[in-house]
């Protein structure tokens, strides 16, 4: 899985030096892990600002921080500009915020009891503390952005958060559905995944200075990669391990969200195929896992996984070509890259 290491201490800007073809994630985030630990600095200060009858449920909220993808992306999209300053660290705070917070709602309406490795907030304390603690999270992450000298981001991220929200009510709604076409799934990773990848990336070029064309072109390279990194999350849904992924397997069939390797085999599928991918969705149960697996496998859904993936990785790196080249630059189409890397690894997991 993608996982971001970060280290302690050191100023918030980027290194000039990039590793050689083909580095590990690490590698890659190396030069803005200083920036990752001031977000993390950040967040913290942030909950001690909380009533104290609250900061407890937020702080054990933020300790699922995971990955930090959209921090490192506000880190190197600014980088591209020159080096990433508090005011980026303010807006990574704020962008984790809201993805924290989307994240609390989600393991509700999924009764999610486990989240990376650990009890989730719902399964701590109940879904009422957790929903007031999400819209705590949604509120200070408002409250942040108006602090800005202008009204566009606090604009921008309040527009950013009601496309996510509503991308989730489209899932909801269509969960179970077998007809679903790629259109529609595509239209809920856009709002739901990569709205927030492409917010980051619009506001880490837009703080730097970035003009209106290129904060566009930022904006649908994160679009493009937030697509692709979901394609990938989907796929390690499916075609992962329990120990890599630190929860059950099938979890999206769980509550009815087809995607895109579903997707392709019941478009390809008919006769008896088709009859038991729809009565699997329909009734989930972890011991149809392996017979999916094989219908998954006939009809090569996580190569045309592989396909699709590359195609919105190679839609995003043509956005960074009008950019200026140094090694910010350099290191967004490496993680692009690792992205596409990470997918075709899936195919030589032991199921």
């Amino acid at each position: 899985m993608l996982v971001a290491h970060t280290n302690a201490g050191g100023p918030s800007g980027m290194g000039s030096s990039l590793p050689a073809s083909d580095p590990s994630w690490k590698e890659i985030v190396k030069p803005v892990d200083p920036f990752l630990d001031g977000v993390s600095r950040r967040l913290a200060v942030e909950v001690d600002a909380f009533d104290p009858a609250v900061a407890g449920f937020v702080a054990y909220a933020l300790t699922n921080q995971g990955k930090q993808l959209r921090s490192a992306l506000v880190a190197l999209c600014g980088g591209v500009f020159g080096a990433a300053g508090e005011s980026h660290v303010t807006v990574a705070v704020i962008i984790e915020m809201v993805h924290l917070a989307t994240l609390v709602h989600d393991d509700i309406t999924d009764d999610a009891v486990m989240r990376r490795r650990q009890p989730t907030l719902t399964a701590q304390w109940g879904p009422t503390i957790s929903v007031l603690t999400g819209d705590c999270l949604f509120a200070n992450a408002l409250r942040l952005a108006s602090g800005f000298p202008t009204t566009a981001i606090c604009r921008a991220v309040a527009e950013a958060t009601q496309e996510v929200c509503t991308g989730e009510i489209i899932q909801t709604r269509l969960a179970g559905n077998l007809e679903l076409t790629r259109d529609e799934y595509f239209k809920i990773l856009r709002m739901k995944t990569g709205e927030l990848f492409a917010l980051s990336c619009q506001l880490g070029g837009q703080v730097a200075g970035a003009t209106l064309e290129q904060q566009a072109a930022l904006r649908q390279f994160g679009l493009d990669l937030g697509i692709a990194y979901q394609i990938y999350d989907d796929c390690l849904d499916l075609f992962s391990t329990e120990a890599m992924t630190g929860k059950s397997l099938g979890a999206d069939l769980a509550h009815g969200k087809l995607t895109l390797p579903v997707i392709v085999a019941l478009e390809r599928a008919g006769g008896s195929d088709r009859a038991s991918l729809s009565r699997w969705i329909q009734e989930w149960a972890p011991d149809h896992m392996a017979g999916l697996l094989e219908i998954l496998d006939r009809y090569r859904a996580l190569e045309e996984s592989l396909r699709t993936i590359q195609h919105y990785v190679n839609s995003a790196r043509k956005e960074l070509g009008g950019l200026p080249a140094n090694p910010s630059r350099d290191a967004l189409g490496l993680m692009a890259g690792f992205l596409v890397r990470e997918t075709a690894q899936l195919a030589g997991c032991p199921q």
